[in-house]
């Protein structure tokens, strides 16, 4: 073992190691067959133990290790394939992603046997050593290793080396070939490939999304903010007493309190979940997605909600006061008083209308952001929003007494309020930036969006200083303290704005701004070619092979860092097959924020765009560009809808190939269009993109000519 290895095993084992060597002599139990020319090993690994995988983790921990002593006419044919799909964590001790088994792993190694032998039909023994480490959560053991011995039944050469999936004992399907040389779960994505058949890939999913999770906190922080705003925080002194009427029975207030939380909850989420249930099992998921596709990228809604956000901002400024209907709230304050459970559910009602002006914004803000993936994200994007929205109503409600050490109302909350109003001005430019890229108007390119922000965070700054005041401001005589850390924040914000103005990628905002490639001015490109366009980029494409010298669409269509490639599926792969390079398919989309950050974050790393630049042909389809094609192109879908645009035919060859709808969703493909390792999302780990990138080609090289 690598003496870094055996120091980071002792550093994990050394506490417990001598009680866990007491109990626990051996937790992995290992069984050997054969069947036919492919040997068969399994462990049973004892609770809470977890055993490596295959690995290989150079400087790492120590992975499963299989070794065969091999008799004269037999070879190894590819390398072990691990039938159970490991999980996977990145690991703080060593510095990467480990991937380990619980309860049980299954493991194969087919071998090749001449003609000689195969012709002779004997049995053949090959003997072999395994390897492995296990830790719990407290400590690790040392490797252990056990030697066994396999009998072969050789068969006669399979006709072939194609690509198939069969069924082992458990009735689970394995790859019958050498594909496997990776530690990532490729039989898997094989047999899912063979078994599904070229035009559908359902099982090729990942199992996490991390953006949904960071969706979700932001969600729930907003559901925070929207307390503090001048709407909503007054009903706080209306909710304690309203409860306070009832204070003499604690269970029966209690009770009531749960169930006015419980209203508000169902108030903001049912709605939409309503929606989104209807049209999902009415018209499909694709229905569905269609629908939310609509909602993120269309002019109409992007436009609507622009303008929404800036009478919002101007209504938090003071120009005038939005409010629902009063008669609608005083309906609905009216049967309130009744008391009883009706009476709290119309108690929440009120809550949610007269609230409406200040979350109104909130709620879109969280609702088009959690449309660019899943369909299910909204409602529980939604969910998270309104409950913790409705944490310290319930809270309140629960114990009154608590409101005595709240700050009172006052000019404060029109600060918030104007403050929101400045925000609201900013994110608002996303709406008309979205629909500006999917129908390249070329209204807001990069510089002018970073110019109008600059702007409008300066004069928060000054607001902030009270430099600026607005019509229903309090008179302030100095500058408090918090006030002075806000304007030092919004002013340290506006100088990381300035070079974005010349180039800067501002990586932290890369999933808000317009892409580097809308810039008319942009001195990183011009320095290096490496970003925005691809001015002074070497070519790496060979015009000859591509029909007319440049690709489909890339006239209003660019790869970000001056990364070459193209933007329909068939031409990519035409060049792919002519080259003998493997796909990088993207699947990516003008509106979406999780994309930008990938690219902004970890197609910069230079080692990615090396591996993209040299050893793939990258294939980008956006699924909301609204260019209308020739009718020669349009695309009839299975369920008989005819798709136009480039973004729906686009979108449509995701659902029915994939599976998912999700972006960015990244396919690495032989020059079949068959995957070569389990397909990546949205994941900001490049060490974790870079093995995704080197395991896709350790996979092709693996291959059969015919797929190379």
């Amino acid at each position: 073992m690598r003496l870094k290895q055996w120091i980071a095993a002792l550093l994990l084992g050394v506490c417990g190691m001598a009680p866990a060597l007491a109990q626990v002599e051996n937790p992995v139990h290992w069984s050997f067959g054969a069947s036919g020319q492919q040997a068969e090993m399994t462990a049973a690994i004892d609770t809470p133990w977890h055993m490596y995988d295959i690995g290989p983790y150079e400087g790492g921990p120590n992975a499963t290790t299989f070794t065969f002593e091999l008799p004269a006419g037999v070879t190894l044919d590819g390398g072990v394939v691990q039938l159970d799909k490991p999980t996977r964590v990145q690991d703080e001790i060593f510095g990467m992603e480990i991937g380990y088994f619980g309860g049980k792993a299954r493991f194969v190694q087919k071998f090749k046997v001449s003609d000689e032998l195969a012709a002779a039909g004997e049995p053949i023994t090959v003997r072999g050593t395994v390897e492995w480490q296990v830790c719990d959560d407290e400590s690790c053991l040392p490797p252990m290793d056990e030697e066994f011995t396999v009998t072969l039944t050789p068969t006669a050469p399979a006709a072939d080396a194609t690509l198939v999936a069969v069924p082992d004992t458990t009735g689970e399907m394995v790859l019958d070939n050498a594909m496997a040389v990776t530690p990532i779960d490729t039989a898997a994505v094989a047999a899912n490939a063979e078994t599904l058949g070229e035009a559908s890939f359902e099982g090729l999913q990942q199992n996490e999304n991390k953006s949904f999770w960071a969706i979700i906190i932001e969600a729930v922080l907003w559901g925070f903010a929207a307390l503090l705003t001048p709407c909503v925080f007054p009903m706080v002194p209306m909710t304690v007493s309203f409860f306070m009427k009832g204070s003499d029975n604690k269970a029966k207030g209690r009770m009531m309190a749960s169930f006015y939380g419980i209203s508000i909850v169902a108030l903001y989420t049912l709605p939409i979940a309503a929606i989104i249930l209807i049209t999902y099992f009415v018209g499909g998921d694709s229905v569905t997605a269609d629908i939310f596709n609509w909602l993120a990228t269309h002019w109409i809604p992007n436009i609507l909600f622009f303008l929404i956000f800036m009478i919002f901002a101007a209504s938090f400024f003071g120009a005038f006061e939005i409010t629902m209907p009063s008669k609608l709230v005083n309906k609905s304050d009216s049967k309130a008083d009744k008391g009883g459970l009706v009476g709290v559910f119309f108690m929440a009602l009120t809550l949610v209308l007269v609230s409406f002006s200040c979350t109104g914004p909130i709620v879109g803000t969280v609702l088009v952001k959690s449309t660019q993936g899943a369909i299910w994200e909204p409602i529980f994007t939604m969910l998270a929003f309104s409950a913790a929205f409705a944490l310290p109503f319930t809270i309140f409600a629960f114990f009154p007494s608590l409101l005595k050490n709240l700050p009172k109302s006052g000019g404060w909350l029109n600060s918030v309020k104007v403050v929101l109003g400045f925000i609201e001005l900013a994110l608002g430019l996303k709406f008309l930036s979205v629909a500006d890229q999917t129908y390249h108007w070329g209204l807001l390119d990069r510089e002018v969006y970073i110019a109008l922000w600059v702007v409008i965070f300066t004069l928060l700054g000054f607001y902030l200083l009270g430099k600026i005041k607005f019509a229903h401001d309090s008179d302030t005589k100095y500058v408090s303290v918090k006030r002075l850390f806000l304007a030092i924040i919004t002013f340290a914000f506006v100088v990381y704005l300035i070079p974005g103005m010349f180039g800067a990628p501002l990586k932290a905002l890369s999933g808000y701004l317009p892409p580097l490639s809308t810039m008319d001015f942009n001195l990183s490109a011009a320095g290096n070619g490496t970003a925005g366009s691809a001015a002074g980029a070497v070519s790496t494409l060979d015009r000859s092979k591509i029909e007319g010298g440049a690709p489909k669409y890339s006239d209003f269509l660019h790869l970000p860092h001056g990364l070459e490639g193209f933007f329909d599926y068939d031409e990519g792969m035409q060049y792919a097959r002519e080259v003998g390079k493997p796909v990088f398919l993207d699947f990516t989309g003008h509106g979406c924020v999780n994309c930008r950050e990938m690219e902004a974050n970890v197609w910069s790393d230079p080692n990615v765009q090396k591996l993209l630049r040299d050893n793939y042909v990258i294939i980008a389809l956006y699924v909301d560009d609204k260019k209308q094609l020739p009718e020669s192109e349009w695309v009839t879908t299975a369920d008989g809808k005819v798709r136009k645009t480039l973004g729906k035919i686009n979108a449509s060859f995701q659902i029915e190939r994939f599976g998912i709808n999700a972006q960015p969703y990244y396919v690495l493909l032989d020059n079949t269009g068959k995957p070569l390792v389990t397909p990546r999302s949205y994941d900001l780990n490049v060490n974790g993109f870079i093995n995704f990138l080197e395991s896709g080609l350790k996979a092709y090289a693996a291959l059969p000519a015919g797929a190379r």
